[in-house]
């Protein structure tokens, strides 16, 4: 399947919110408990703050199907942080996070970005340190009262 990757459209929004918590409940379990990934799905909102992201500035990149429907995105702040990178569970496996984390890099590097940094789950982790990300360190935390975590991870661009 050939894929393209495209800047986000307010009519992605109800799309993007659907896949993220599908590969959130679908891919989540691999490597955090059942309960890590309900909590974890929890905390995403809805169509709206895709709306509201990138009218604040955030470059939202999105990985098309032939059909120009959204299977995948990675969100990239004005300061660097590489807010979110996920991909619908029916198109993983297919180098859309390593083609998505290209983008944003390229993005980055035309405004002068220096850094980029970003709290990668388990299962992006590999993804990001493909792309030469470094691992700063593991980040524990609370969602609701389930302890879950990630990783802190940068490249400098310099």
């Amino acid at each position: 399947m050939a894929y393209a990757i495209r800047l986000f459209r307010t009519e992605d929004a109800p799309v993007l919110a659907e896949l993220t918590l599908a590969a959130i409940k679908a891919i989540g379990p691999k490597s955090y408990t059942p309960e890590q990934a309900e909590a974890w799905a929890a905390r995403h909102p809805g169509p709206q703050r895709f709306r509201e992201r990138d009218e604040a500035g955030a470059t939202i990149f999105v990985a098309a199907d032939a059909r120009d429907l959204a299977v995948a995105y990675s969100l990239l702040e004005p300061d660097g942080h590489l807010d979110m990178l996920y991909c619908h569970p029916d198109h993983t496996r297919k180098g859309l996070a390593d083609e998505l984390l290209h983008t944003a890099e390229r993005h980055a590097r035309s405004l002068g970005i220096h850094r980029l940094y970003t709290e990668a789950s388990e299962l992006a982790r590999p993804a990001f340190e493909r792309a030469e990300y470094r691992m700063q360190h593991r980040r524990d935390f609370e969602i609701d009262g389930v302890a879950i975590y990630n990783y802190a991870m940068e490249k400098r661009l310099i």
